[in-house]
């Protein structure tokens, strides 16, 4: 019986699965950033200001860290497989609702409904590592993120294209599309896992305090990830206006184009998934990090550039996922039977720090432009580098003491 028990609880990992919740990831996470190429369209589209316009995606990017901190630890109560089909039919109103919106004030509602409704990547990122075995957790881990990090990336690509061609609406239109194809694949393959928490849905989230009191790693991890991803949404979110400044002069179309640049990060996002299983996470973090910093002092002198932005983009993408996935190698080791509770810590610290990201970004750029945006970047990569050596060098002093 305990065996049975066990072969249900912790189906195979079979790659089958793992490229479900590959493509899934990286499909339903697009969801998140079809606005940013678009946002001078709608602007455009409702006679409004581009600043107003930047609102559209602060807004999806609040409901998405609404979506980690209220779904994301019911996986660790429900099953998770019915968890999913569910929020898929949310998911789809919003798209359609999205696609549909009579004005900018409907848009930034149902663009809010699109993030609370696209956390489903963060539910099946921590099942990878809950059905991987340990060795090659990062390894794991890395697969699905690298689907996360095309899909981010291309969603830009794809985007700029349609709205170019065929107008904002469409891509909303054909993302519902998607995601009912991703529904039946789902719905047909992906295995169930039955929940450990039996407690109930307010002690569940009670213990989200206690987790993060108890435990260190989490907390530097969440404050590593939320500054890194503050800087890159600073950053994507201000792109689209800089290319449509004279010396550019561009559309959205190219704008998403840099998507593609940027999809080179997602070899990085593989290869750092396996080094992580065999180098200690805190010091491929400071190689990381710095490339991050390194990036945006490429886009202060790129501001002519295409060539200087291209290389700052493929810099800032391989450092925002690689530090992503060594601080999730490190949160998902902590403890098991939390692994979606931890990841709500870590996610909603994540994309709180976008969010504040885009916010000043779009605050900076009204007065600084895009010299103001690389300064953010680069004071952000500073603080997050300082405070990580800072911790590594006392991390390190304890373990001396303790030999």
């Amino acid at each position: 019986m305990t065996s049975a028990h066990t072969q249900k609880q912790h189906p195979h990992l079979t790659p089958l699965t793992l490229w479900i919740m590959t493509i899934a990831t990286g499909l339903v996470v697009a969801n998140i950033y079809y606005n940013q190429p678009l946002l001078a369209d709608m602007a455009h589209t409702f006679g409004v200001s581009d600043k107003k316009a930047q609102q559209i995606s602060l807004f999806t990017q609040i409901g998405y860290a609404t979506g980690l901190l209220f779904i994301v630890p019911l996986a660790d109560m429900l099953k998770r497989k019915r968890l999913i089909l569910i929020d898929f039919v949310l998911m789809i109103i919003s798209l359609v609702a999205s696609a549909m919106a009579p004005s900018v004030t409907i848009l930034m509602i149902a663009g809010f409904l699109v993030g609370v409704s696209s956390i489903i990547p963060q539910l099946l990122i921590p099942m990878a590592a809950h059905l991987a075995k340990p060795h090659e957790r990062g390894k794991k881990i890395g697969f699905v993120m690298s689907g996360l990090l095309i899909g981010i990336l291309l969603s830009r690509t794809l985007s700029g294209f349609i709205g170019e061609h065929f107008g904002w609406r469409s891509m909303y239109y054909i993302a519902a599309g998607l995601m009912l194809l991703i529904w039946l694949m789902i719905f047909l393959f992906l295995p169930e896992i039955e929940p450990d928490y039996k407690g109930n849905y307010g002690k569940l989230m009670k213990s989200l305090i206690h987790l993060v009191k108890t435990q260190p790693k989490l907390r530097l991890a969440a404050f590593r990830g939320a500054l890194c991803f503050a800087g890159f949404s600073a950053f994507w979110t201000t792109l689209v206006f800089l290319l449509k400044q004279p010396q550019f002069n561009e559309g959205s179309a190219a704008a998403g184009m840099f998507g593609l640049v940027g999809a080179f990060g997602a070899v990085a996002v593989g290869f750092m998934g396996r080094l992580s299983d065999k180098m200690d996470a805190y010091k491929l973090s400071i190689y990381t990090l710095l490339l991050i910093l390194i990036s945006f002092i490429v886009f202060y002198f790129s501001s002519h550039s295409i060539i200087g932005l291209i290389v700052g983009i493929i810099l800032l993408d391989m450092g925002v996922q690689a530090t992503h996935i060594s601080n999730q190698s490190i949160i998902f080791a902590l403890i098991p039977e939390a692994r979606n509770r931890i990841n709500t810590v870590y996610m909603v610290s994540y994309f709180i720090g976008g969010a504040l990201g885009t916010f000043f970004a779009s605050v900076v750029w009204k007065t600084y432009e895009w010299n103001g945006v690389c300064a953010i970047g680069a004071a952000l990569s500073v603080i997050v580098i300082a405070v990580h050596l800072l911790y590594y060098k006392k991390a390190s002093a304890t373990a001396t003491d303790v030999r």
